[in-house]
């Protein structure tokens, strides 16, 4: 071969390699090589998943997974559950207000006065009643109610006779109308020797509202107790729920809404007040209810109170800072056997902790 050729032979060569060589430069600039445009080497999107073919629940790259209950649509609590975040008001939270207490159906008017129930499985329905019923009877019902009283209760059981139940009923009475110096004491009252049932009740103005040693009381709200001087002319202490002690069997306070707004120099006492004033307080349940108002919100029994549990409940700032004017709780017996407390909380999320006992 003659050295032009070989040289001829050379510089072709050279100009296929720089023929590449642009080839590939220009290729990179155009992003014919980037990955991006490159097909997905991922199988082909399934129906059931998410967006860009992600499974159900899959984070995307850019946004960090979520935990259950940490966003900002948080499920609304359920009735009586108190919920992890704070609460401004009950409903906020899932506790019983107006709007889910007292009766259901329209309402038909009865002046029945100061009326005595003495039939066993009588059943009051619909009533709208201008006056009070006093309990001589089994398994009495008064459902779907209201009851507008100036007698010192609005239900009263009488000693001996057993089975009450009201439920979705509403109870108050007219402010200077009752016979304590116009006041009204009790809006149910058992003075039986066994439980009762008052549930979904709309309960205001009396100053005891629900006074009694064993039942069941659930999803009510009592609210605007009225203060008011008795007959002998002192302010008459005020509770939302009230108990004696030395009872025989339980009483639950389940799912209420317990308001107490009367000021402490007028007679408020607690929101539930669980005294030895008949007896040692026993076997009783205080749980996820929504407490505010009185000198302490909760009297937990007092020395010797055994079998009280108290749990899960909120303690509302809505009318004093510690929720009563003293402090949420006092006269807690911790060391009582069979005493619980645990669960309970501020309104604003703070812990509750009881004050050791002397």
């Amino acid at each position: 071969m003659t050295p032009d050729r070989r040289r001829l032979g050379a510089w072709a060569l050279a100009a296929v390699l720089l023929a590449v060589v642009l080839a590939l430069y220009q290729a990179d600039r155009t992003g014919v090589g980037d990955h991006k445009a490159t097909p997905s080497a991922a199988p082909s999107a399934d129906p059931s998943a998410g967006p860009s073919g992600t499974p159900p629940g899959t984070p995307s790259a850019t946004t960090p997974a979520t935990p259950p209950g940490t966003g900002t649509a948080e499920p609304p609590a359920t009735p009586g559950t108190p919920s992890p975040t704070a609460c401004a008001a009950p409903g906020d939270c899932g506790f019983p207000d107006a709007k889910s207490t007292g009766p259901r159906i329209a309402l038909e008017p009865h002046d029945t006065g100061n009326m005595s129930v003495k039939k066993d499985g009588t059943v009051i329905k619909g009533w709208d009643i201008r006056g009070s019923l006093d309990v001589y009877a089994n398994d009495v019902t008064v459902i779907d109610s209201r009851i507008t009283s100036a007698n010192w209760w609005g239900i009263n059981l009488r000693p001996g006779f057993s089975g009450l139940k009201v439920l979705h009923t509403t109870i108050t009475a007219v402010p200077g109308k009752g016979p304590d110096n116009g006041g009204v004491n009790y809006a149910v009252s058992n003075m039986g020797g066994s439980s009762i049932e008052v549930g979904w009740c709309d309960v205001s103005v009396f100053g005891n509202a629900l006074s009694m040693g064993q039942g069941d009381l659930h999803d009510n709200y009592v609210h605007d107790i009225v203060a008011f001087r008795n007959q002998g002319g002192e302010w008459q202490h005020t509770d939302a729920v009230i108990s004696g002690g030395g009872n025989k069997g339980r009483l639950t306070i389940r799912r209420n809404t317990l308001l107490n707004s009367v000021a402490v120099d007028r007679g408020a006492t607690a929101a539930v007040g669980l005294f030895a004033d008949t007896g040692t307080v026993s076997s009783v349940i205080v749980e996820g209810n929504w407490l505010a108002g009185g000198a302490y919100a909760l009297y937990g029994g007092g020395p010797g109170a055994t079998g009280i549990e108290i749990t899960d409940n909120v303690f509302s700032t809505q009318y004093h800072q510690g929720s009563g004017v003293y402090g949420p709780v006092t006269a807690w017996n911790a060391g009582g056997a069979g005493n619980v407390w645990r669960g309970n909380r501020m309104s604003d999320g703070r812990p509750v902790t009881p004050e050791p006992t002397g």
